[in-house]
């Protein structure tokens, strides 16, 4: 039997180091982005670094050039991007071409494909992506996904109940009831993108504030896409809401803007875009006519922030997520077995991390976006100090020394996240 068991183990393991090839894209660096990026220009890209931007979403071959210039990395956008080039030779031989001319380049980072697409578009995405990584396996190919609501012709879900409910509900989320259907729906749309396209990143959009309610859904999307990633093993970016091009839209301020940063991080994200950055005035975006807007100084300041907190981030694994309070859909009460319980009342995510020895880093996000609080919180019995990761210094501090059984008080402005480790010294 322990024969049997050790080859089943070398198996998976040769699968597993089959599916990514030598030298294989690997994310280095947290991604900070936004949809509709600034012309390829020597002052906009210039701009754009500065607020703190890592990577443009699309750019030409020109604009790959003056990336480079400005420490940019950048995804390059072109027509051949498009599984009907691998039907045509003029355009496959083109394609390859392409991808030979600028797989070397310094500023590339991957290869824009879609927004968005139904299922039926992934057998092909699934041949392009496969066609660029036996070219170029060092940089990955991006297509951000449809959110929750998007309905089931958009999502391109098969009609065939049975199938839908072979990908399972969760049974421990949150008010699951009115959104069986949607959960269904769109595990089985994340669960066909991943084992036909095989992204190296999950990248999806979801819009919550709106002019005269929040969205229902937030959470729970949070939650499906980073299972669908733990699952596959991929990181996932979430693009967040920073303009007003939907009427029903409205403009975030920046507490609603910090909100959405760091539920993202405490949920484990490794990458955030803002929709959207540069376009008219009617797209209500971070730049309006070239005009850089208050909000992008807000995005700005945040960027600032996830470039000092983002190389601690990407040491972390994310173990688990929960919250307080009343428990919005799709999350999951603070389990007995939790490092961290609470002993006072409020609405906060815990985000979890595991570095290599235990679950000892966690992630305390204020819930409410409209007022500052206060969480009481109860440590495990053998930790004896709390720290926290200084977002100007880069550094771990001394919060307060941790005696057994007495609450810490941890205060949280308005939609704030803070990071924080555990230690027994």
């Amino acid at each position: 039997m322990q024969s049997v068991f050790i080859i089943m183990l070398l198996t998976a393991l040769i699968l597993a180091m089959a599916s990514k090839p030598a030298g294989a894209w690997e994310q280095d660096q947290f991604i900070i982005t936004a949809w509709c990026p600034p012309p390829p220009t020597e002052k906009a890209l210039k701009a754009y670094a500065a607020e703190g931007f890592n990577l443009l979403t699309s750019t030409t071959l020109e604009g790959l050039d003056i990336a480079a210039k400005h420490g940019l990395r950048a995804l390059l956008g072109d027509p051949l991007l498009n599984p009907d080039s691998l039907d045509n030779p003029v355009k496959k031989k083109a394609l390859a071409a392409l991808i030979k001319r600028v797989k070397n380049h310094p500023a590339l980072e991957g290869y824009y494909l879609v927004d968005e697409p139904g299922a039926g578009a992934f057998p092909g995405l699934g041949r392009l992506v496969a066609f660029l990584r036996q070219r170029d396996a060092k940089h990955f190919a991006y297509i951000n996904l449809f959110p929750t609501y998007a309905n089931a012709a958009q999502l391109g879900v098969s009609a065939d109940a049975a199938a839908r409910k072979r990908v399972g509900i969760p049974l421990n989320f949150a008010g699951v009831g009115d959104h069986r259907q949607t959960i269904l729906n769109y595990k089985k749309h994340l669960r066909d993108f991943l084992d036909i396209v095989k992204p190296e990143l999950i990248s999806y959009d979801h819009y919550h504030f709106l002019r005269k309610s929040d969205g229902a859904q937030y959470f729970l999307n949070l939650a499906l896409i980073k299972e669908a990633a733990r699952s596959a093993g991929r990181p996932f970016l979430n693009i967040i809401q920073a303009s007003t091009i939907e009427p029903s839209w409205r403009l975030v301020n920046k507490h609603e803007l910090r909100w959405l940063v760091y539920t993202t991080l405490a949920y484990g994200g490794r990458g955030l875009s803002y929709f959207l950055y540069w376009g008219p005035k009617s797209y209500g975006g971070l730049y309006q006519d070239g005009a850089r807007t208050p909000l992008a100084l807000d995005v700005a300041a945040l960027n600032g922030e996830l470039k000092t907190l983002g190389p601690e981030i990407m040491k972390l694994k994310s173990s688990g997520v929960y919250h307080t309070g009343t428990l919005p859909v799709g999350t999951i009460a603070v389990p007995s077995t939790s490092p961290v319980q609470f002993a006072g009342t409020g609405d906060f995510v815990l985000g979890l991390f595991a570095t290599e020895k235990q679950t000892d880093a966690f992630m305390l996000v204020n819930r409410n976006y409209k007022q500052p609080s206060t969480a009481h919180i109860l440590l495990r019995k053998t930790c004896r100090a709390l720290q926290e990761f200084d977002r100007k210094s880069g550094a771990w501090q001394l919060y307060c020394p941790v005696s057994p059984g007495k609450p810490v008080a941890i205060k949280l402005e308005k939609g704030d996240g803070r990071l924080f480790r555990m230690s027994g010294k």
